[in-house]
């Protein structure tokens, strides 16, 4: 028999204890894939929703973690606008609202932006019209929330207890653009009482040859500005990658999604312990015989913490399959497909199986040393 088949046959004869050990470890790995993912997910989209629009620089309140928290005047568009090398400028509100949806009222993401922004080319408008100079209590809405809300062209949404007629539907190339809205942008500041303030600026810059360069002397430039009192402004400029590197929010989910994952090795390691103990244990005998027809202790150790890492393995593909079923289901939930996009992050799947193959591996160290130092006589003396 081969050495990998004796592996496996060691731990399917003890099936009852290698499923329930697989399954404890599945739901730890689930977990912690489904979070890496969705983190991985929102991180992607973020700066898909920049880079599609060939933004270079995101410019938002310097020490504010990001656009959701910063809020800056209005008028700087202009400014920044004349710096050399700038190409476009698009102003932007972002703000979280009270969107009514039956008896019940949910957050949205509302966008508020000017009818000069490039963002709203990227719209690709499936139903209705888009925004106009003179609508007044006029809104778009992306595919996805059209969908949670049951709203078509003509109806109305209440929006913070204001009603908006829906004049069109729109499509974005990210996810949360689908599930969100689009107002023009004095209206929205009269909705969250922000008059002549925006959260952010995307800065396009001319394409030449020397991009890199130009894009930091534009940074500095636009860092350099003054306000109207002739101080600085308080400006931050990053690149889009930096920018979304940055936010507060997904660190905070990725954080989320890596305490769960220690949590999961620490629960992992110890199962794996306890089930390659006992199975030590009830084969001392066989482990006596093994060495006594000439196994080096090596072999031993290879067969144990084969034993552990092909049990955590088992666990791991069924967590990152349970995992996929989650988001999936997640997708299906008003609250939230608005934010993800039901997609896994080969990254995270590949971090999930390597930290539950490294569970494998701590888990049956000890296992497996105990195993090779026992000797054939006192193995064949064990009752």
């Amino acid at each position: 028999m081969r050495f990998s088949a004796f592996m496996v046959k060691n731990v399917v004869r003890r099936r009852t204890r290698a499923l329930l050990t697989s399954f404890g470890l599945a739901i730890s790995v689930g977990a912690m894939v489904a979070l890496l993912s969705v983190s991985d997910r929102f991180k992607a989209a973020t700066l898909e929703s920049f880079r599609g629009r060939g933004v270079d620089l995101v410019v938002i309140a310097a020490g504010t973690p990001d656009q959701l928290n910063s809020e800056l005047d209005e008028a700087l568009a202009e400014r920044i606008r004349a710096i050399p090398g700038v190409q476009a400028v698009g102003a932007g509100l972002i703000e979280l609202i009270e969107v009514q949806r039956g008896k019940n009222s949910s957050s949205v993401l509302v966008q508020g932006w000017p009818l000069d922004n490039p963002a709203f080319r990227a719209l690709k408008i499936l139903e209705g019209r888009t925004l106009q100079p003179g609508d007044v209590h006029k809104i778009l809405l992306g595919r996805t929330q059209a969908e949670n809300l049951g709203k078509k062209v003509g109806d109305t949404v209440i929006v913070q207890k204001v009603p908006f007629e829906v004049i069109g539907i729109y499509e974005s190339f990210t996810v949360y653009e689908n599930g969100g809205m689009v107002l023009l942008l004095h209206e929205l500041q009269e909705l969250s009482a922000r008059q002549g303030s925006v959260t952010g600026f995307s800065v396009v810059c001319d394409n030449v040859a020397n991009k890199e360069q130009l894009v930091q002397q534009v940074k500095a430039a636009i860092e350099a500005l003054p306000n109207a009192t002739k101080k600085r402004s308080g400006l931050s400029a990053m690149a889009t990658q930096d920018y979304v590197d940055s936010m507060a929010l997904l660190k905070v989910a990725t954080a989320m999604a890596w305490i769960v994952s220690a949590v999961a090795m620490i629960i992992g390691v110890i199962g794996v312990l306890n089930t390659m103990i006992m199975s030590i244990l009830e084969r001392v005998r066989e482990i006596g015989i093994l060495r006594a027809v000439g196994w080096p202790r090596r072999r031993i150790i290879s067969m144990v913490l084969g034993e552990s890492v092909l049990l955590s393995f088992s666990g791991a593909v069924l967590g990152v399959f349970g995992a996929i079923v989650v988001v999936k289901v997640l997708v299906l939930l008003p609250q939230v497909n608005g934010f993800i996009d039901g997609k896994m992050s080969l990254i995270a799947i590949a971090q999930g199986i390597g930290i539950t193959v490294l569970i494998g591996l701590i888990g049956g160290a000890y296992p497996a040393i105990r195993a090779a130092q026992l000797t054939p006589t006192e193995a064949l003396r064990h009752e």
